[in-house]
């Protein structure tokens, strides 16, 4: 239909009524068929009067709330992930508290050592970050959790990138302060102190102004 009728970013496509009309298929079709068509980037839902379909802006990107992250394709199911993810952490880390061992505390203190390195660039200090999160999941028995965060935590890495801040002049202060947030979090871990990781993930959790 965008093909047919030469249709350009911003036109109406159809309302809902319309394709359920000229389809034949049911709410729920229809509703699960525009938000897939939504997550590919191709097409915007507007609810409400004179909402529908529209033809979505090329290349669109979502910044992802306090995260580092860009989203090109299917942005609202990563953002579903990083809910389903964000809700697994207070486990994750509260057990990391509970059970660390020695190794488990030698390994953390390497990785922190690396995000405090990578604090001069954005790329670096993403993927140690995402390095250091993953370690923190492995130490959790309760192995239905650490797979369901994992597989989040690398359908999100897979489809996202990083967000440009360097034009913003506050990319060096931004890292800094995700870097402290992130080094009381892991000594909350290595300290066994359940309360203290607990507040570190609301910490962690909390958007930057």
């Amino acid at each position: 239909m965008i093909v047919e009728r030469g249709l350009g970013p911003g036109d109406l496509i159809g309302t809902m009524e319309e394709f359920r009309d000229r389809s034949g298929y049911g709410r729920a079709t229809i509703s699960e068929a525009a938000r897939l068509l939504s997550d590919r980037g191709g097409v915007e839902i507007r609810p409400g009067r004179g909402g529908g379909l529209f033809v979505a802006q090329p290349n669109p990107i979502v910044r992802l709330r306090h995260t580092l992250l860009t989203v090109r394709k299917m942005p609202t199911t990563v953002a579903d992930a990083i809910a389903v993810r964000e809700a697994l952490e207070p486990l994750i880390a509260t057990d990391a508290a509970r059970h660390r061992s020695r190794q488990d505390i030698s390994d953390l203190r390497k990785l922190m050592t690396t995000l405090r390195r990578a604090t001069t660039s954005t790329d670096p200090f993403l993927r140690a970050n995402w390095a250091l999160h993953e370690r923190i999941a492995e130490i959790t028995p309760n192995h239905v959790a650490k797979a369901v965060y994992l597989s989040m935590t690398h359908f999100i890495s897979d489809l996202s990138e990083r967000a440009d801040l360097d034009d913003t002049g506050r990319s060096a202060d931004y890292l800094r302060v995700r870097l402290q947030v992130h080094a009381e979090l892991v000594e909350a871990i290595i300290a066994g102190d359940v309360a203290r990781t607990a507040a570190a993930v609301e910490c962690h959790h909390t958007p930057m102004p």
